[in-house]
């Protein structure tokens, strides 16, 4: 694990602060409380979701693959009424039998994951027939200018950002791994800089057979 990935985890939480209080935290809250029976949340950083699960949920599991996120994200598990566990492991190789749960819950992850079509042919692969995938995530914006800003910031925001790939076109991916989208909502990330703002927040089902990446 790098410096950096050290240093960004123990600054994680005080960097997101505005843009939770912003709006970010008021789309958290609303997102998880459709979660239900066993749910699977893939790379859960520092735990800002655990607040919001309510007592529909039977289980939680949450994956994390950084062990400086994970580390932190184990001293929150316990402290809500939701019984959790923690997996370390990469969305692309998650270590579940097909059809193990009923929800996936993923906020600001496919943006950092390595490969995210693999990222969500394995969430595909481990919901239940029609099983609802929940999403909060930064999105190549709309806006041609802002697009071309995004591609050229692109280097230095995965540096700070910890391999953020903002400019990525996450809801064809989400499409294309053979969800339907159901419920979908296009807002702006405030308190963060312009090219990093662009968000989609929606809710996808697991129809008929993940593609192959």
């Amino acid at each position: 694990m790098s410096v950096w990935g050290r240093i960004f985890a123990a600054m994680y939480d005080r960097m997101m602060e505005g843009p939770e209080k912003a709006g970010l935290r008021a789309h958290r809250e609303a997102l998880i409380a459709n979660a239900h029976g066993d749910v699977l949340e893939i790379g859960g950083g520092t735990g800002a979701n655990l607040p919001f699960y309510s007592d529909r949920v039977q289980k939680l599991t949450v994956t994390e693959p950084e062990a400086p996120m994970a580390k932190r994200l184990s001293g929150h598990l316990h402290e809500n009424q939701v019984p959790a566990e923690m997996v370390q492991a990469p969305a692309e190789q998650l270590p579940f039998e097909n059809g193990s749960f009923d929800v996936a819950v993923s906020t600001l992850v496919l943006c950092t994951v390595t490969d995210p079509e693999r990222a969500l042919s394995e969430i595909h692969r481990v919901l239940r027939p029609g099983g609802r995938l929940l999403f909060i995530e930064h999105v190549r914006s709309e806006n041609p200018r802002l697009a071309r800003w995004q591609d050229r910031m692109l280097p230095i925001n995965k540096r700070i950002g910890h391999g953020c790939n903002c400019n990525r076109r996450t809801l064809e991916n989400i499409r294309a791994a053979g969800f339907e989208v159901s419920d979908l909502a296009n807002d702006r990330l405030s308190k963060a800089p312009p090219w990093v703002s662009p968000l989609i927040v929606g809710t996808a089902t697991a129809n008929g057979a993940a593609s192959t990446p």
